[in-house]
Order: C-alpha cells, then structure tokens, then sequence
C-alpha cells in the first residue's frame, strides 16, 4: 500500500494516533499550529488544515488566545472511526494478500 494521501490527512492520521495512544489525553492542549508545523517539517497552513479537521468533526475545541483542547470521548470515538476504517478499507486487502501468500492466522500468531 502507497502513501498517496495529502500531508494535511498524513499530519491528522498521525495526531489521531497520538489522541488515541493518550499522548494528548483528553482535555489537553495540543501543540500550537506553528510548534507542531516545526516539529513536522510541515507547513503551519498545512497543519491548520489538519487541525480544522477535528475541530469540524468535535474532537478538539478551541479557546481563544489560548490554544486548542482534546475533547473528552475524542479517543474513543476516533478509535472507533479508526477501527471501522481499517476493517472497510484496509484488511479487505490484506486478506486477500495473506489468502495469495497462503499465510494463515495461525502463521501469523507464531510470528509474533
């Protein structure tokens, strides 16, 4: 699978995992545009894309002149939408790619 997806939704896959993994835990700030842009290497209207996102989809509010706040339930309803994503998306194909290289769970359990 190729990385064709736009900076902007690479960036908000990567804060997704980070609101999931408690990184940023509910109800607190997460790094400014400018100081996530600099971390990332990203351009801050890149970055302000990505934010806008959660903040479109109520995962973050924003409190003026002070910065932008996980919400409470953020983590799970992104692990939720993630979840739902990946068995949609994402493990269609790799069945199919197991079933081609005739790897079996039990295969992948002894992998581990």
């Amino acid at each position: 699978m190729s990385e064709t997806k736009p900076v902007y939704l690479r960036l908000r896959d990567q804060i997704a995992a980070s609101i999931i993994e408690g990184k940023y835990a509910e109800g607190e700030m997460l790094p400014s545009v400018r100081a996530f842009a600099a971390e990332q290497g990203a351009n801050p209207l890149t970055v302000a894309k990505a934010y806008q996102q959660f903040q479109t989809d109520g995962l973050i509010r924003v409190q003026r002149g002070v910065g932008m706040f996980v919400r409470e339930g953020a983590a799970a309803k992104l692990r939720a939408s993630e979840r739902e994503a990946f068995l949609e998306q994402e493990w269609p194909e790799i069945r199919r790619k197991l079933a081609r290289l005739d790897i079996s769970l039990e295969d992948l359990a002894h992998s581990a």
